[in-house]
């Protein structure tokens, strides 16, 4: 059975994705808090708080992303890297229906002997690569998109992914901290706000475009400047703007989201649409993790085997056990 999202949080503006537009500027983004889902995705593994800052900052981009996405479709990310923390994964699954919450879940990977608490999280991801994967549904072939890992930190790696992928200028800006209430222990919360340039038809890299990115990958001011003047001179207006924006605003949650808009884009004329709300969820389930086990061989499910004979397998992602009589599985004794 499918994990249910929880109840709303009666905070406003709380584990939801505002959808707005810019229409000062022609530029369109989404504004995220995640607050009851993110302390769901990251309660059921013992993180240290360098990978789980890293895990949320993931989850605060997929929601961002995600919340664009069709009924049914699923958005996944992968952060793959050679440093010790080695994977950060997260989905986000759209709503079967209208006004239904979307969903996501994070899991990270990572070596205890590398880690060095103190270090900036990026940094030890290490030289990696920064993967997106859409599926539509059954009978489609997923789209994936793969970049190297950039700048210093991770939203700047979805930046350039969005550059040279998508060549659609785009921009982040997250933050996340732990927070307690009285009486109780610390809990994570985040936030961020996501631009992108609407482009104009027909756009495409002029001859003999210059990138100036790192490692000679195009920035989002260079896919701005793609469209003339006037758009690079609005890309370079609201990302000042964007600069300006406050850490405890970011996150909430004395600030909504509505007030936050109006503070740093006033200007710009910002119209909004209905929020997305956003809830934690995992699709595993018995006959998917059967499915799963049929793709090892009879030596390899005699490694997840325990002492009482049982193959016993765990989500990544919630945490949930499983367990199976090898008998049932319907593996062939010999098959190596």
């Amino acid at each position: 059975m499918t994990d249910q999202a929880p109840p709303p949080s009666p905070l406003a503006g709380d584990d939801s994705v505002l959808p707005f537009a810019l229409e000062g500027a022609d530029v369109r983004g989404r504004a995220v808090r995640l607050d009851a889902s993110l302390v769901r995705m990251l309660e059921f593994h013992d993180y240290p708080p360098v990978v789980a800052g890293l895990a949320a900052e993931a989850a605060l981009l997929t929601a961002l992303m995600g919340q664009a996405m069709k009924l049914r479709w699923r958005l996944s990310l992968q952060i793959r890297g050679e440093g010790a923390i080695r994977l950060i994964a997260t989905d986000w699954f759209a709503p079967a229906q209208e006004g239904q919450p979307g969903r996501i879940r994070a899991y990270a990977s990572y070596d205890p002997e590398r880690l060095e608490p103190d270090a900036p999280g990026f940094e030890q991801i290490g030289k990696g690569i920064f993967g997106m994967i859409i599926d539509q549904g059954a009978g489609m072939r997923p789209y994936q998109g793969l970049t190297p890992l950039s700048g210093d930190r991770l939203a700047a790696s979805a930046e350039s992914y969005f550059a040279q992928s998508e060549q659609i200028a785009t921009r982040f800006s997250l933050a996340r901290a732990q927070s307690a209430a009285p009486g109780q222990g610390p809990t994570w919360r985040g936030g961020g706000v996501m631009l992108q340039q609407m482009p104009k038809a027909g756009m495409g890299a002029p001859s003999g475009a210059e990138a100036t990115g790192e490692d000679g990958l195009l920035s989002s001011l260079d896919v701005a400047q793609m469209g003339g003047d006037d758009q690079a001179e609005n890309w370079r207006r609201v990302n000042m703007l964007l600069d300006t924006a406050e850490t405890h605003e970011l996150l909430g949650p004395l600030v909504t989201q509505e007030q936050l808009l109006t503070r740093l884009f006033h200007e710009e004329t910002p119209r909004v649409w209905a929020p997305q709300p956003v809830g934690f969820g995992c699709t595993c389930e018995p006959d998917k993790v059967v499915m799963a086990l049929h793709q090892y061989s009879a030596k390899d499910i005699r490694t997840m085997t325990d002492d009482r004979g049982m193959v016993t397998a765990d989500c990544q992602f919630c945490g949930k056990h499983y367990e199976f009589d090898p008998l049932t599985l319907g593996f062939e004794a010999d098959r190596e």
